[in-house]
């Protein structure tokens, strides 16, 4: 799509969504405070906002694979359990609660089951790599409610 070109201000506007992504989107957020609407590119800003969504999305998963790993390794190498891995578990629940408060759409990828397959495979990947083990479980043994309560540890 061809750069939007306009005056904002005294300044020339128009920054190829391509060439410079944060020009583009400052030079779009002032086009939308001006109500310069015309001179939009929408499709790029459709795009970003999908983005924004998907970005939710990979950093909720991220946290919960790394919880999930470090709840694997809790229950699979009860002598390496130490001070260092319950703050990772507690600081990994803290941030994902504080993330589904301040998104609670994301509340239902909770209970999607392909996004639970998908994060649990990331969490034995990382649990396997730290561990050099190879005996945790193909499915989640574990709620995604019951991962994230503060009262929760594997045996």
């Amino acid at each position: 799509m061809a750069p939007c070109v306009t005056e904002l201000r005294g300044r020339k506007m128009g920054t190829s969504y391509e060439k410079d992504v944060v020009a583009w989107a400052n030079e779009q957020a002032a086009l939308l405070r001006e109500g310069k609407f015309s001179a939009l590119d929408i499709e790029h800003i459709a795009e970003e906002i999908e983005d924004v969504g998907k970005s939710e999305q990979r950093e909720l998963a991220s946290r919960m694979a790394v919880l999930l790993a470090h709840l694997l390794k809790w229950q699979y190498q009860p002598n390496h359990r130490g001070s260092s891995w319950q703050r990772t578990i507690k600081e990994q629940r803290r941030a994902i609660m504080e993330h589904l408060d301040a998104t609670p759409s994301l509340r239902r990828s909770l209970t999607d089951e392909h996004w639970v397959r998908k994060t649990w495979a990331d969490a034995v990947a990382k649990a396997a790599e730290e561990t050099n083990l190879d005996v945790f479980p193909e499915a989640c043994p574990w709620s995604m409610d019951q991962a994230t309560n503060t009262e929760f540890l594997p045996d």
